[in-house]
């Protein structure tokens, strides 16, 4: 693991309560979430990458009755999302360095898949896209164009970073994905830039 991903692991670890407290609950996403459960079968095998907490994206898929899946490398958010449902399948790894024996009808990567580097995001698409079933769906956040950026978790700063939707629509392809929708920067998503495509 590279020092920069480090830090942000150190960070979400440290942060899971207060990242918890703070997440808002209005759901936002669900525009795109509904887009990306309509294309999924029912009771699809959805894998959430950088899952956190469970809320409120682990919940909307859960309460939509998908075969779930919540994966992230802070085990203190791991810890909470166990904690309300118990049940479920949550586990500890890294989205770069994934390691299944199965595949899914539909990938979430919410607000996780940005802290890769450019060149870790490039590295990881094509093995998102090994994972998806024939007929399934990639959901993303990204950047509204190629760059490196800060945010914030709590009271700390954590790295971002994006390729240009073109690029990303050619990993993609490369890949047998086809960009289905792209928006930059979306009013009514909190100004979230999202990306979805599908394997035809």
């Amino acid at each position: 693991m590279s020092e920069l991903s480090s830090k942000t692991q150190e960070i979400y670890e440290a942060n899971a309560a207060l990242y918890d407290e703070q997440r808002t609950r209005m759901l936002h996403e669900a525009r795109w979430l509904a887009r990306f459960g309509d294309a999924l079968p029912r009771g699809a095998r959805v894998l959430d990458l950088g899952c956190g907490v469970g809320e409120p994206i682990g919940s909307w898929l859960i309460a939509e009755g998908f075969a779930y899946t919540g994966v992230d490398f802070a085990e203190p958010m791991l810890s909470i999302a166990r904690s309300r449902w118990p049940k479920k399948d949550w586990r500890l790894g890294d989205m770069r360095a994934l390691s299944f024996s199965e595949t899914f009808d539909g990938i979430v990567a919410w607000d996780s898949f940005f802290h890769l580097t450019q060149d870790e995001q490039r590295a990881t698409l094509p093995k998102l896209a090994a994972l998806i079933n024939q007929g399934g769906s990639l959901l993303v956040t990204v950047g509204h164009d190629a760059g490196e950026v800060t945010g914030h978790v709590g009271n700390d700063e954590v790295y971002h970073a994006s390729l240009s939707p073109v690029e990303y629509a050619q990993i993609l392809s490369d890949n047998g994905m086809r960009l289905t929708a792209y928006l930059a920067e979306d009013p009514d998503c909190g100004r979230h830039s999202v990306l979805m495509a599908r394997k035809d």
